[in-house]
């Protein structure tokens, strides 16, 4: 899967340039025809331009193929980068000429043909550094990296530790490994990678720890009870990779959430357990859209923003944002924004109201909240807008669109195993909850069960669905 995902990634990213070429071709036709001064404006219209621009897609779409533009940028520096786009676009540039020249193309306008050859190298340079730097950003933090726990710590993980360290574009990460003996914890494997726990530990490092894949290196046979270390993982939501030898008979497990998929995994073949959707490409297509929309979004509602800013900074004191530590996929933590509807002190009365909370389980919820500002806080919730500056945490990377509510820290701490399985999936700003015409009845237990319901039975449609309920949502004024 990581092939097509890689593959569609590039595609993606080329169509982007592409799209800007065509944007540079169009800058350049109006600055030529209407902008520049009066002696060098105007085009004739002899030269059809419609084909100029087929032509410059389908040269430009073959060179940016031939230069490794869309290789990991990890592992380039960005001059290396910018040289081969100034490669690509000049090697392209010729090649148009002389296609021009074949198809017998006349009369078209070199000064138009001189501002878009600037045009394209300065917006795909300022488009690849952009890009450059927050791929890079991302990975200096780990956000785009899946942590792997490995079972075993012998020649096998060796073996595992290295395929990781040799396919850095796949965003893998090894916490570290678990072995039998106490004895052997703190024994490095690899590096600086070494043994963190032991088998008795996986419940309480899987719970503690943002672990996203088990790895079991280990023969199965020298196991006591591999089922119940299936049953763990597969409860709280963690993917789960078995590499096979030939005592896999020994693993007599039925599981009754995950899917079964025998996979290649860096080239080792693996058995996985997978515990959510093992859609790749919905799932990747779905991220794609996130970014897309909330960028979007972002741009169009800034000046919504700034008013609503205004009217909280004159309604209340405090900052106009309220910054709050949530838990992400499988426990990351995070901060999540949202505009500030409540009392600048609203966390110091947290705990005098505790007695008054009207939500079962962890989940703390009051009908009639009186730290909420008068008129303005109670407006932005009930509509839900007070939840748009998360659109900023969607293009963080940090949460989606459409999945389970983001809990906070604490209450992940009270969950039952099995409500950790929630967490498996990235957060979202609207969810399957949060249409319901009795969101506010809703208990604690029924909600966890309904984002595991989404969970399970996730596909694109179904988000689809979900966003436009949303939007009805909020204009019934249903929040609270």
């Amino acid at each position: 899967m990581l092939k097509e995902q890689t593959k569609l990634i590039s595609q993606m990213h080329k169509l982007w340039d592409i799209l800007l070429t065509a944007a540079a071709f169009m800058a350049a036709y109006f600055i030529k025809k209407y902008l520049l001064p009066e002696q060098f404006r105007g085009l004739l219209t002899g030269p059809n331009y419609y084909l100029v621009l087929l032509l410059i897609i389908i040269i430009w779409y073959v060179s940016f193929s031939l230069f490794g533009l869309y290789s990991l940028y990890k592992k380039e520096t960005y001059i290396k980068i910018f040289w081969n786009l100034i490669k690509s676009i000049s090697i392209a540039f010729m090649l148009m000429i002389l296609f021009m020249y074949l198809l017998k193309i006349k009369d078209v306008s070199r000064i138009m043909i001189g501002v878009f050859f600037f045009l394209d190298i300065v917006l795909l340079a300022l488009s690849k550094l952009s890009i450059y730097h927050i791929l890079n950003r991302y990975w200096r933090r780990g956000i785009y990296f899946r942590n792997i726990l490995i079972i075993g710590s012998r020649d096998k993980a060796k073996d595992v530790i290295t395929a990781i360290e040799s396919h850095e574009e796949a965003g893998y990460r090894v916490i570290g490994c678990l072995e039998l003996r106490q004895e052997d914890i703190g024994n490095y494997v690899y590096k600086d990678i070494k043994v963190i726990g032991t088998l008795n530990d996986l419940r309480k490092i899987l719970l503690e720890n943002a672990i996203d894949e088990i790895v079991f290196v280990m023969p199965l046979i020298k196991i006591e009870n591999p089922q119940l270390c299936m049953s763990i993982a597969e409860e709280i939501g963690i993917q789960t990779r078995i590499i096979p030898d030939w005592q896999i008979y020994k693993l007599r497990y039925k599981p009754e959430i995950a899917t079964i998929q025998f996979e290649d995994f860096l080239g080792i073949m693996t058995m996985t357990f997978y515990t959510t959707p093992a859609r790749h490409i919905e799932l990747l297509i779905k991220s794609l859209f996130d970014y897309a929309f909330s960028g979007i979004a972002v741009i169009i509602l800034s000046p919504l923003f700034l008013a609503i800013s205004i009217i909280i900074t004159l309604s209340s004191k405090g900052p106009v944002f309220y910054k709050q530590k949530r838990s992400g996929v499988n426990g990351r933590i995070f901060i999540m924004y949202k505009f500030r509807t409540m009392t600048f002190d609203a966390e110091e009365k947290r705990q005098e109201l505790d007695e008054l909370n009207e939500a079962d389980g962890p989940a703390f919820k009051i009908k009639q909240d009186p730290r909420i500002i008068p008129f303005v806080g109670t407006f932005l919730r009930n509509t839900g807008i007070d939840e748009l500056p998360q659109l900023i945490n969607v293009l963080k990377g940090e949460m989606s669109l459409v999945g389970p509510r983001p809990p906070i820290p604490e209450e992940v701490e009270k969950y039952e195993t099995w409500q950790r399985r929630r967490l498996s999936m990235k957060p979202g700003m609207t969810c399957i909850w949060q249409i319901s015409p009795d969101r506010n009845q809703i208990g604690f237990h029924d909600w966890m069960k309904m984002d595991l319901e989404y969970i399970d039975n996730w596909s694109l449609w179904l988000d689809f669905k979900i966003l436009i309920k949303t939007h009805h949502a909020v204009f019934m004024g249903m929040g609270r």
